[in-house]
C-alpha cells in the first residue's frame, strides 16, 4: 500500500550565510518575520522596508532522510513551490521548476542526503522570460505576466508589493510498488434521476505485466473493472441520488467516493473524495435584450448573489481551514450563494472548496491570468497548459465549482486600453482563452460550462464589455461617475462593480500605530493602493454629504455609509430587473492586508457597513423603489421558492416625523420573480424635507429596524447634504450583549462602530434608520465591560448639515 511521509519539519533558510528556522508550507517573508529579521510588512510603512526580499535569492535546506525498504519506488512530492527554483540531493539535480500553481514529484528511490530548493528571484526570473519574447502592456507596472506566480504579490490596486518565495504548500514522500494512481478524472452527472460518478484513471506502474484491477465504492454501491495498460475507467450509478443545491435552493448531501487500485487482493492505493450530484449550465442565448448569462443548476435558473474574493492573506501559506471557512462563513450568512475566484490570485486550496460544498457557495473560478497581456512563447505556453490540466482535474470532485473563466479583463484590455496598438501582432494571450484553456476544460471536464473572461460578450461582434452581451465590469461608475449612473443600465451579468471605503477603525489603529489619523496621513496614503483613491473617495462624498473639515471620525463614518450606498444603489437596481439581469458580484468581499479597498471584510477580518448592508441587498426578498419610464414604483423583489403575500404600507413622512400621506395595498409576489407596485402621485415626495417609506407586512425576516415582522424601503428624493435633519435625539440601553436604541427624532444611518468599544468586539447589524418613536437592539459579542456612555460615544448617524 502506498505510504506518505510528511517532510513539512526541520528545513532550515539560508540567510547571508547563516541559517533561520524555516516554516513549511511557508514563505521568506514569514520566516524572516518570525526571526526578527524584517519588520512586520502590514504596519505602518514596512512594506518599503522589505523590499529587497523578493529580489534575493533564498534556499531552503533540510536531510532527506534514508528511505526505509519495503517499496520499490520512492518519490519526493511537492504540492506547491513559489516559484522558480532548482531542487538539489548532496548537490545532484533533481529537477527545476517554474510555476506556483502546479505540484512536482521527484524519482528519489534508493537516495538520501542534504535536500536544498534554491529559488531564484521572481524579479530576475521575469527579467529572462521578457528578454526572450518581448515586452508586453499591463495595468500595472510590475513584471508579473512573465511567470506563473500568484499575480498580486506584485502589488494591486488594493494589496501590498510583497513578491514571495518558499515552499508555500506541503511536502512529503511517497513510497510505492506496483502501481499507483497517478490521476483520478471524477465525471458527476445526473442523467434522469440518476446520480452517476464515471471514474477516469490514470495509473502509474513499476511492473507493466502485474494485473490490476480499480474497485470504486458510492452510496453503498461497488463496482470493479480491469485497468488496460495505464488506464480504466469505473462508472458507478446511484438511483435516486439526492441532488446537491446551492445555498437558498435545497439541501446540500455530498456522497463519499472510494477507489482502490488492486494487485490481485492487495490494496495498493486508494483516492476518497466527497462529490455532489447535481446539473449545472450557462445559457448564452440572445434574445431581444442582447446576449444573456444565467447560470441554471439542476434546471434552475439563478440571479446570483455573488462577492469576489481574493487570496485572504498576500502570504497565502497562512490561510488555515478554519480562517477559510469563517470567511465563507461570512459570506454565506449575508445571503451570497456566489464567490468568484478571481485571476489575479491563486487555485485555492482544498480547505476552501470544501467549505463552499458544504455551505452551498457556487464557485466561479478564473485561470490566473488578470489585467495583462501574457506571452503565449515558450516556456510559458507548456506551463500553462499543464497547469491548467492539473488543477482542472484537481477540483472537479466539488458540486460547488459551476464555472471555468479564462481571464480577469485581459480580452477587454486589448480593445480598450491600447494593448493592441503596443503590442504590434505579438501574441497576448488570446490563444489561451479562446483556444488552450477552453479545449483543456472539454477534454478533462466536460460537465462544466466555460467562457473566455470576464467581461466577455461571447464572440468579437460585440465589444467585450458591452453590458447588453455576457458579463460587464462596472467601473466607470467610482472612477469617473457617481454611483446614482448604476441606475442607468441594466447589464446582463454585472461580475465586477464596488466602491471605497477605509478599514475599521481598530484596524486602522493596529495598522498605524502612533500615527494621528487623517484621511491624507502617510500611514493612510500608503494603505491606499488605488490610483487617485482619495481623491475618488472625496469626489464620491462630496456629490452627496457635507464633507467634514479636519474630522477624521466623520470623514471616516461617512465614507463607510457612501460605500454601503453605492453599492445598493446598483444591486437594487439591478435585482429588480431580473431575469434580464441575472446577478452580481460585488468587489469585494474581503482583504489581504489593513487598507482603504472595496472590501466588506477588512484586512483584519473586521465587518464593514457594507457586510451588513449586504445582508439586506441579498436577503431572498427585498423591496426597492426604482424609476420605471418616469414614473415611480416599488419594486418587490422574491427570490424564495415561496410566493409572497401580505399588506404593503406607503408612508409620505417629513424628517420631522409627520405623516403626510399614506396607503395600503396588497402585495401578491409568486415565487422567483419581480412584482412592481405603482406609488400613488400624491405619496411622492416633492423636496428634501420629505422622504418615503414602505413596510411589506408578512414577509419571513424581520425589519432592519427592529419595528415588527416586514420589511422596509425608505427614499430620499434628495442627497444628504440638502436635507434638513433634525438633530437626532435618542435613548441608549445596555445590556450584557446588547445595545437598544430607542428614537426619539428620524435617526438615519445609525451604526454602532463596535470596534470602538473594543478591538474585539462585534456588531450583528451595520447601518439602520429609525423613525420617531422605533427601536432597535443591536447585539455585540466580545465587550467585556458594558457601559451606556461608551456606547452612545461609539453610535454614529447623519447629523444637520454643518
Amino acid at each position: 500500500m502506498l505510504e506518505a511521509s510528511p517532510l513539512d519539519d526541520g528545513w532550515q533558510l539560508r540567510h547571508e550565510g547563516r541559517s533561520l528556522p524555516a516554516v513549511v508550507p511557508g514563505c521568506v517573508h514569514t520566516d524572516l518575520l518570525a526571526a526578527g529579521v524584517i519588520p512586520d510588512p502590514f504596519l505602518g510603512l514596512g512594506e518599503k522596508e522589505v523590499a529587497w526580499v523578493g529580489r534575493r535569492e533564498w534556499t531552503y535546506e533540510r536531510e532527506l532522510p534514508a528511505v526505509p525498504s519495503g517499496h520499490e519506488q520512492s518519490d519526493l512530492v511537492f504540492d506547491g513551490l513559489d516559484t522558480v527554483a532548482e531542487i538539489t540531493l548532496d548537490g545532484r539535480l533533481l529537477g527545476r521548476v517554474r510555476n506556483m500553481h502546479r505540484s512536482y514529484r521527484f524519482d528519489v528511490t534508493g537516495l538520501q542526503g542534504s535536500l536544498a530548493v534554491r529559488f531564484v528571484s521572481a524579479y530576475a526570473e521575469a527579467d529572462a522570460v521578457r528578454g526572450t519574447v518581448g515586452e508586453r502592456p499591463s495595468a500595472y507596472s510590475e513584471p508579473y505576466q512573465y511567470l506563473r506566480k500568484m499575480a498580486c504579490s506584485f502589488g494591486w490596486d488594493w494589496g501590498p508589493t510583497l513578491v514571495t518565495a518558499g515552499i508555500w504548500r506541503p511536502v512529503r514522500v511517497e513510497r510505492w510498488s506496483t502501481a499507483r494512481l497517478a490521476r483520478v478524472r471524477p465525471l458527476v452527472t445526473v442523467e434522469e434521476g440518476v446520480g452517476v460518478v464515471e471514474l477516469r484513471v490514470d495509473v502509474e506502474r513499476t511492473r507493466v505485466e502485474a494485473g490490476l484491477t480499480l474497485e470504486a465504492r458510492v452510496a453503498g454501491r461497488s463496482v470493479r473493472t480491469e485497468v488496460t495498460g495505464t488506464s480504466g475507467v469505473v462508472r458507478v450509478e446511484v438511483p435516486d441520488a439526492e441532488l446537491w443545491w446551492p445555498r437558498g435552493y435545497g439541501g446540500q448531501p455530498l456522497y463519499e467516493v472510494e477507489l482502490t487500485l488492486r494487485h490481485g487482493s492487495a490494496p495498493l492505493d486508494v483516492w476518497r473524495r466527497r462529490v455532489g450530484f447535481r446539473s449545472v449550465g450557462l445559457d448564452t442565448s440572445a434574445d431581444a435584450h442582447g446576449t444573456g448569462f444565467t447560470l441554471v443548476v439542476n434546471g434552475e435558473r439563478l440571479f446570483a448573489r455573488g462577492v469576489n474574493w481574493i487570496p485572504d492573506d498576500v502570504f497565502p501559506s497562512r490561510v488555515t481551514r478554519e480562517r477559510y471557512r469563517k470567511r465563507l462563513r461570512q459570506a454565506a450568512d449575508i445571503g451570497v450563494d456566489l464567490v468568484r475566484v478571481w485571476g489575479g490570485g491563486i487555485y485555492e486550496s482544498e480547505d476552501f472548496y470544501d467549505a463552499c460544498d458544504e455551505l452551498g457557495l457556487l464557485v466561479w473560478q478564473d485561470f490566473p491570468f488578470a489585467c495583462a497581456a501574457y506571452p503565449e512563447e515558450q516556456p510559458l505556453r507548456g506551463e500553462v497548459e499543464a497547469e491548467a490540466r492539473e488543477n482542472v482535474v484537481r477540483l472537479m470532485p466539488h458540486p460547488s465549482l459551476v464555472l471555468w473563466n479564462g481571464n480577469n479583463e485581459n480580452l477587454w484590455g486589448f480593445r480598450d486600453w491600447g494593448w493592441e496598438e503596443r503590442l504590434g501582432g505579438d501574441s497576448w494571450g488570446e490563444g489561451y482563452y479562446l483556444g488552450v484553456l477552453p479545449r483543456v476544460v472539454a477534454e478533462s471536464d466536460p460537465t462544466r460550462p466555460y467562457t473566455a473572461g470576464s467581461p466577455w460578450s461571447g464572440s468579437w461582434e460585440h465589444h467585450p464589455n458591452d453590458p447588453a452581451h455576457g458579463t460587464h465590469h462596472s467601473w466607470e461608475v467610482w472612477n469617473r461617475h457617481d454611483y446614482s449612473a448604476y441606475e442607468s443600465e441594466v447589464p446582463r451579468f454585472v461580475a465586477e462593480f464596488g466602491w471605497q471605503a477605509p478599514p475599521a477603525h481598530a484596524t486602522l489603529r493596529r495598522a498605524l500605530p502612533g500615527e494621528e489619523l487623517t484621511a491624507d496621513s502617510p500611514g493612510m496614503l500608503h494603505h491606499q493602493k488605488a490610483e487617485d483613491g482619495n481623491g475618488k473617495l472625496e469626489r464620491g462624498l462630496a456629490r452627496h454629504f457635507a464633507v467634514p473639515d479636519g474630522d477624521f471620525d466623520r470623514w471616516h463614518y461617512l465614507t463607510q455609509v457612501n460605500q454601503a450606498r453605492a453599492v445598493a444603489t446598483g444591486i437594487e437596481h439591478w435585482r429588480s430587473h431580473w431575469p434580464v439581469c441575472a446577478g452580481t458580484i460585488v468587489w469585494q468581499l474581503n482583504d489581504c492586508w489593513p487598507v482603504t479597498s472595496w472590501a466588506a471584510i477588512d484586512g483584519d477580518g473586521r465587518e464593514k457597513p457594507l457586510y451588513h448592508e449586504l445582508r439586506r441587498l441579498y436577503a431572498d426578498r427585498l423591496l426597492t423603489f426604482q424609476a420605471r419610464d418616469g414614473a415611480l414604483v416599488l419594486a418587490a423583489v422574491n427570490q424564495s421558492g415561496e410566493p409572497w403575500a401580505g399588506t404593503l404600507s406607503l408612508r409620505r413622512m417629513s424628517v420631522e416625523g409627520e405623516v403626510i400621506g399614506a396607503a395600503r395595498l396588497e402585495l401578491a409576489v409568486a415565487a422567483r420573480v419581480v412584482d412592481e407596485v405603482r406609488v400613488p402621485a400624491e405619496l411622492e415626495p416633492t423636496g428634501p424635507k420629505e422622504f418615503l417609506v414602505a413596510d411589506a407586512r408578512g414577509s419571513t425576516r424581520p425589519d432592519e429596524a427592529g419595528s415588527g415582522e416586514g420589511l422596509r424601503a425608505v427614499r430620499f428624493p434628495a442627497p444628504d447634504r440638502d436635507i434638513p435633519y433634525p438633530r437626532p435625539r435618542f435613548e441608549v440601553t445596555v445590556e450584557p450583549g446588547s445595545v437598544t436604541v430607542t428614537a426619539l427624532t428620524l435617526v438615519r444611518d445609525l451604526l454602532l462602530q463596535a470596534d470602538r468599544l473594543d478591538p474585539g468586539a462585534r456588531a450583528d447589524r451595520g447601518l439602520v434608520t429609525l423613525l420617531p418613536g422605533e427601536r432597535v437592539t443591536i447585539g455585540v459579542e466580545g465587550w467585556e465591560t458594558p457601559d451606556a456612555a461608551a456606547a452612545r460615544a461609539a453610535l454614529y448617524c447623519q447629523e444637520p448639515a454643518r
